[in-house]
């Protein structure tokens, strides 16, 4: 073991004397710990992750990709990708080993004709929407407008617009990759379209993408949107009146549950809220009023804030809850019930939630999302009614075990009415997790045997290995 530990030592230190080689070969810049912006550039969003890798090289053009992935490949050392590096399981980075910072490759394109849009890998929602919204259009994507879209999309993507037009990567229709042989390939449905299916919700296991391409869709100027505001003792009523009023709501209503103690700048006091959030992906207002109305009457909130709105302001409404350097921890379920047992988990353990430092959220999902076929992408159970969030956003490190052990907690009481897989996109990191079973939990057993094919076909030796995993060859015990 000694031996083993200086050789691998050995293989690294010799790396960072080589690092000033790989400056030649791109346009980008290679940050090492003998450099002043090295602490900064090795920073990612979550701040629980600290780790020192040999360099942080930051991409200037696509064509950086390439000699970056090459170097890692041909001297042995873990590879990191960052994209607009929203992560929270932090696989962004990596000790001992090279990031790729993506981040400066933010270019949006639309093409008014198509309806599509071309993204740079280092993109953010906040860049999409804005390059996007003067066509009257939209990308459907996540909720928190500082997210990266390369992961995001990679994962799967579910937000405001999830009922309306789908996942991002039901959108997702075509990408350009760099290998783990750093060659560019193109995956469409008509050109390495199985490529395409991993690449639609089996996270960045294949290659690094270096250009996505959507499908948007129309939007409003202004899209009906809001929240209906519940104090504690209005949380079971409200909660049985939300799960009989999305039995038949319309597609172009997408909502979603937020338990928390809210910012103090949101003036909503220092006590947990239930906040039902909307928004209506249609220009017909008045018929928007009138399904909010349906709910309103059912259960009249305590409080409420609910008008048209520019769709980038409705976007970027949850920002302040996650900024850079806070300290997260995510755990998720999908479940169909929402009878008066499960309400009754819900509410207890949001009243427990007297801090400022977790939340949960309640997605309701069907509408286009559920209309894809449940083997069009690896994204799992699309027939699954409700999606919960467990998400922590602590500042302070002296919390870590108490807002994990909620987190944890929570899920774990949520298990007997799980309705099947993970969301990677919600998951934080679990460092003590099989690789294969983790994996099985997130896609179950056919949709991982297919994502495990493509692995082995386009990076056989598992370069792209910081992601959550999907292993080259599954144990015959997970088949």
């Amino acid at each position: 073991m000694g031996k083993q530990t200086t050789r691998h030592q050995s293989r690294h230190s010799q790396a960072f004397n080589e690092v000033s080689d790989l400056q030649r070969h791109i346009s980008g810049t290679v940050i090492t710990a003998g450099d002043s912006g090295y602490d900064e550039a090795r920073r990612v969003w979550n701040g629980m992750i600290d780790r020192h890798p040999v360099a942080v090289v930051r991409a200037a053009v696509a064509a950086d990709i390439g000699p970056v992935v090459h170097f890692a490949r041909t001297r042995g050392l873990p590879l990191a990708v960052r994209g607009g590096g929203h992560n929270v399981a932090g696989n962004s980075t990596v000790d001992g080993g090279l990031v790729l910072d993506l981040g400066r490759l933010t270019a949006v394109e639309v093409n008014e004709r198509t309806h599509t849009v071309r993204a740079q890998p280092g993109a953010t929602l906040a860049d999409l929407d804005r390059v996007t919204e003067p066509y009257g259009l939209a990308v459907p994507v996540g909720v928190v407008s500082g997210t990266g879209l390369a992961g995001l999309t990679l994962g799967g993507g579910v937000g405001w617009l999830t009922r309306a037009h789908g996942l991002t990567v039901d959108n997702l229709v075509a990408a350009e990759l760099v290998t783990s042989a750093g060659e560019t390939v193109t995956a469409s449905d008509s050109e390495n379209a199985e490529l395409l299916w991993g690449l639609r919700g089996g996270g960045g296991n294949f290659g690094v993408v270096s250009t996505f391409t959507f499908q948007a869709h129309p939007l409003p100027a202004e899209v009906l949107s809001g929240n209906l505001v519940y104090g504690r003792d209005r949380w079971t009523e409200a909660l049985r009146a939300f799960a009989a009023w999305t039995h038949d709501l319309p597609d172009e209503l997408t909502t979603i549950i937020s338990f928390m103690v809210p910012p103090p700048g949101w003036n909503l006091g220092d006590d947990p809220l239930m906040m039902l959030g909307f928004a209506w992906a249609s220009a017909d207002l008045t018929a928007g009023y009138e399904v909010v109305d349906r709910l309103r009457r059912a259960a009249p909130p305590d409080a409420e804030a609910v008008g048209p709105a520019r769709w980038p302001v409705w976007q970027s409404a949850a920002d302040e809850l996650f900024p850079q350097g806070v300290r997260g921890y995510w755990k998720n379920t999908s479940f169909d019930r929402l009878d008066d047992d499960v309400i009754q988990v819900i509410t207890r353990r949001a009243a427990e939630q007297t801090w400022r430092g977790t939340g949960f959220d309640i997605h309701h999902m069907g509408g286009a999302l559920a209309r894809v076929d449940e083997d069009a992408t690896p994204f799992p159970n699309r027939a699954a009614r409700f999606w919960l969030n467990i998400y922590g956003f602590w500042p302070d490190a002296a919390d870590d075990a108490a807002r994990i052990a909620f987190v944890r907690g929570f899920a774990a009481e949520m298990e007997p009415v799980a309705s099947g897989g993970q969301y990677v996109n919600f998951l934080g990191a679990e460092p003590d997790l099989d690789q294969a079973a983790a994996a099985l939990a997130v896609f179950g057993p056919a949709k991982l045997e297919r994502l495990s094919a493509l692995k082995r076909t386009w990076d056989p030796d598992n370069v792209f290995r910081l992601n959550h995993k999907i292993p080259p060859t599954i144990p015959r015990a997970f088949r």
